[in-house]
């Protein structure tokens, strides 16, 4: 029993030393890469890794500042002109509301998410981290967006600093050339980062730096607001809470799935939420759980919690005895970094198969890519969610049809012949095909409108999905119309639940118990046997 707990605890140091190595650039350069510098990166990585992993349950899970967060967090900065202290309470709600949605169903909604959606913010979140860190490779100051980040670059081309743009292909150089068995062991970054240091201050080259690294540790303040500033800047607060969250939950179904685990989403979030809380409070930068250091912490041999406790004391260690260090590291040595993340978070495994993907699942990709890079990364998430939406809605309609069967009823047929050509069928069958719901149910309303002139309808809705609210408003409306043409309706429901549904929302109260029937045959007889009464 001993030697198992030794060797669980060994797997999880090893995994914990294994992450803090990837986190200590990734930190790094997202603080600079936000504004807010260094420094709050990597106070902000140690804080919420260690917070999150003592109330956040079992899982292994290493959190801190990672692209998506970063990119969120540089583009509100970028909106309140560099407000950090705007930015530290917004943080600070953002963390409430994480704890807040632990207590609703969006944990266990976000699997619902379209990959497309998902997809296309990837690719544009690691597109903007290659396009912002291009002016910083060649030794020039970066920038808040892509489109400024673009027109900066063709100005900064007569500009460059060959110093800073030939350590930074070094950089590149190594991050992409060492072998993936080799940099499950020593993380490339870390060794680019060692190296590219190393390089700029035995030659003494001529670049942008860190510089300035305070070692004392942060102290702890609520920072300030009032009843104004919660209401104005809480959109903000409520795009961070989000982007956190879903990146920890989808974070944890990668986590999950390598350990065989089921983790509690709930109460992760609660981690993730205070653990975001005391960020702000100490003015450092918030983030979520970090796909990429779990896996590596993971793949290293950790199976507990013990490793995202260890990765940060290490981080700290690092903090306090190489502050000297970490002040000499170059930003184009970050810069390169970064674009390395950058083209890790791209979709490449999508891409292979992209001339293959459905027309409507690229349209989604593309409409959230595009808004993502050029626009506005939460408006980008929301339309590609609500395209998404639309299309299915789209689909499901174009799959619900009304199909019509013609009665061949000797009686009916000699009666048809003495009544007016537009009252030709008397009794029709409609069968409602697929799913009724807000999608189908506006198609419907229409399509009803060609049945006029039909003395007893025959509505049949064999399925067994229940009718979303949109669809009972419409089947009430289709009621309502085909009564004022003196058509009488019966409806055949052969499922407990969806006739129960109607009960309670009385529409079978509108259309008369008697005309409700569990099989098409007894609903035609029925109809048949009034139509001779009439």
């Amino acid at each position: 029993m001993k030697i198992n707990n030794l060797k669980v605890l060994f797997g999880d140091f090893l995994g914990g030393l294994n992450a803090s190595i990837i986190a200590l650039p990734q930190a790094l350069a997202f603080g600079v890469a936000t504004g807010v510098g260094a420094l709050a990166g990597l106070w902000g990585a140690i804080i919420l890794c260690f917070i999150s992993a003592i109330i956040g349950g079992r899982a292994p899970l290493i959190s801190g500042i990672t692209g998506p967060v970063a990119i969120v967090v540089a583009s509100v900065m970028h909106a309140l002109n560099f407000d950090i202290p705007s930015v530290l309470m917004i943080i600070l709600l953002a963390g409430v509301i994480q704890v807040l949605l632990s207590l609703t169903a969006f944990p266990s909604v976000i699997k619902y998410i379209p990959y497309p959606v998902i997809s296309g913010f990837l690719n544009g979140i690691g597109i903007i981290i290659i396009i912002m860190q291009l002016n910083p490779l060649i030794g020039c100051p970066i920038m808040s967006n892509t489109i400024t980040s673009i027109s900066a670059l063709f100005k900064n081309i007569n500009s460059i600093n060959y110093d800073a743009f030939c350590l930074g292909l070094l950089t590149l150089l190594i991050v992409f050339a060492v072998p993936k068995k080799f940099n499950k062991i020593i993380p490339s970054q870390a060794i680019a980062l060692v190296i590219g240091t190393f390089i700029s201050i035995k030659l003494g080259l001529n670049v942008e730096k860190i510089s300035h690294i305070s070692v004392s540790l942060p102290s702890l303040s609520i920072p300030e607001y009032n009843l104004h500033d919660i209401i104005t800047y809480m959109h903000y607060a409520i795009i961070f809470a989000i982007v956190f969250s879903a990146e920890s939950l989808l974070t944890v179904l990668v986590s999950d799935s390598l350990t065989k685990n089921k983790t509690s989403l709930k109460r992760m979030l609660i981690g993730q939420g205070v653990g975001n809380m005391f960020c702000a409070m100490t003015g450092s930068l918030p983030g979520s759980a970090a796909t990429m250091r779990t896996v590596a912490a993971i793949n290293s041999g950790a199976t507990t919690k013990i490793s995202a406790i260890i990765s940060p004391i290490i981080l700290i260690i690092l903090l306090f005895k190489l502050s000297g260090f970490v002040a000499e590291i170059p930003l184009p040595v970050l810069a390169a970094i970064l674009i390395k993340i950058g083209y890790d978070i791209i979709d490449v495994k999508l891409l292979k198969v992209l001339r293959y993907a459905p027309k409507d699942d690229l349209y989604v990709l593309w409409l959230v890519f595009i808004l993502t890079v050029f626009y506005n990364l939460i408006v980008a998430v929301g339309a590609g969610i609500t395209g998404a939406a639309v299309l299915y809605a789209k689909k499901m309609a174009d799959n619900t049809k009304l199909v019509h069967k013609t009665l061949q009823d000797e009686k009916i047929i000699e009666l048809e012949k003495n009544i007016d050509k537009t009252y030709k069928h008397k009794i029709r069958i409609v069968h409602i095909d697929g799913q009724f719901f807000f999608g189908s149910a506006t198609q419907l309303v229409s399509q009803f409108e060609e049945l006029w002139g039909t003395k007893y309808l025959i509505l049949d809705y064999s399925s067994g999905a229940l009718l979303d609210i949109s669809a009972i408003f419409a089947l009430e409306d289709i009621i309502i119309r085909l009564q004022s043409q003196d058509i009488k309706i019966f409806m055949v429901i052969d499922n407990q639940d969806v006739l129960k549904q109607l009960k309670e929302h009385n529409i079978i109260s509108q259309i008369g118990e008697d005309c409700i029937f569990f099989s098409e045959i007894e609903a035609i007889e029925k109809a048949k046997s009034s139509l001779n009464k009439d």
